[in-house]
């Protein structure tokens, strides 16, 4: 390439970035120089800091061709996680493409959340529903080694993504297949703490979001029917049966929703502590309610969620035991069946 007088125009990353900027910012992308670097980065095998260490230097051919591939993704709307396969999520890498939503920063609130409540808590129990990359499950996971990891979503696709992310992550986390609740409660179990970060648009607020996000991400993942609460509504009426006395459940949404959902926690009499939790914007963000039959003001769930636990292995005892009563039934049934065909055949024989 040539300047206007006729000498060769050298390509320097510095110069390659502030075009590539300056592009991505008249296409109204929310972080154009942020776009440009990871991109190049992605190119160079550098990280961002190496950058600019080498900001100076002339790019070669093979280097501005693979950058104007991935340019051409990003102007086409194609997010920059999936161009790249990858987000950080709480400081962890995590694989993301089009099966799964890509995470973001605010939701990282309900780790924080989630860490807290359960910080005295030996060996708890946690559920995430509606899993989708299984960031917020492989984080916990990946914080509380002791803990034992739920997650479910109803995407095969996206559970086979969560998967792979705990592998990635050297975690452990049980996942489920099915709607919300449905694969667990088969389970038998009590947990200390449930959270989500559930679709919750509303199908006539399409308007509202990125036309990137509904173009290239999951709309499943992001759309809620007509109000936006139809995952809502079913999820806060069935966690108190999933929650030890006290258990916290945390519901993330759109703040134009915390009113009404903290109405619907309210209207089900089964929780106390009702709290509207801020993201990192200082917008509300998630909604925050206790299981009544705790203790409020008590520091963790020590106490109850080993009252929770008790009730679970309780709940498995007595199911052993009728089982038990019922096999011995069936065998004294069966030992009076015998005898009683014993003593017929007996008869027959003094009989004859």
């Amino acid at each position: 390439m040539s300047d206007a007088d006729g000498s060769t125009l050298v390509w320097t990353l510095e110069k390659v970035l502030r075009w590539t900027s300056d592009r991505f910012a008249q296409k109204g992308f929310s972080s154009p120089r942020l776009d440009a670097e990871l991109l190049m980065a992605e190119v160079l095998g550098l990280d961002r800091v190496g950058l600019y260490l080498d900001y100076h230097r002339p790019l070669i051919d093979e280097e501005l061709a693979a950058f104007r591939g991935l340019v051409k993704r990003r102007l086409s709307g194609e997010p920059v996680a999936y161009i790249l396969g990858r987000r950080e999520f709480w400081s962890l890498e995590f694989h993301v493409d089009p099966r799964v939503l890509i995470p973001r920063p605010d939701t990282e609130l309900l780790v924080e959340l989630a860490l807290q409540r359960v910080a005295d808590v030996a060996e708890p129990r946690v559920l995430d529903l509606g899993t989708g990359s299984g960031a917020v499950a492989v984080a916990i996971a990946h914080e509380r080694t002791d803990a034992r990891v739920f997650a479910t979503d109803t995407s095969t696709d996206a559970l086979e993504v969560a998967a792979g992310n705990a592998e990635r992550n050297e975690v452990s986390v049980e996942f489920l297949h099915g709607s919300l609740f449905e694969p667990v409660v088969p389970l038998g179990l009590l947990f200390d703490l449930i959270l989500s970060n559930p679709p919750y648009i509303a199908e006539s607020d399409l308007s509202r979001v990125e036309p990137d996000v509904l173009a290239f991400e999951p709309r499943e993942a992001l759309l809620a029917g007509p109000d936006g609460l139809a995952v809502i509504r079913p999820l806060v009426a069935g966690a108190a049966d999933l929650l030890v006395p006290g258990g916290v459940l945390f519901v993330e949404m759109d703040p134009d929703q915390i009113e009404t959902v903290a109405g619907l926690f309210d209207a089900d009499g089964r929780w106390s502590e009702v709290a509207v939790r801020r993201d990192l914007a200082g917008r509300q963000r998630c909604v925050e309610a206790r299981r009544t039959g705790g203790h409020p003001g008590d520091e963790g769930l020590r106490g109850q969620a080993s009252v929770g636990h008790d009730d679970a292995r309780e709940h498995d005892e007595a199911r052993e035991r009728d089982e038990a009563r019922e096999r011995d039934e069936a065998r004294e049934r069966d030992d009076a069946q015998d005898t009683g065909g014993a003593e017929g055949s007996n008869e027959d024989d003094r009989s004859s």
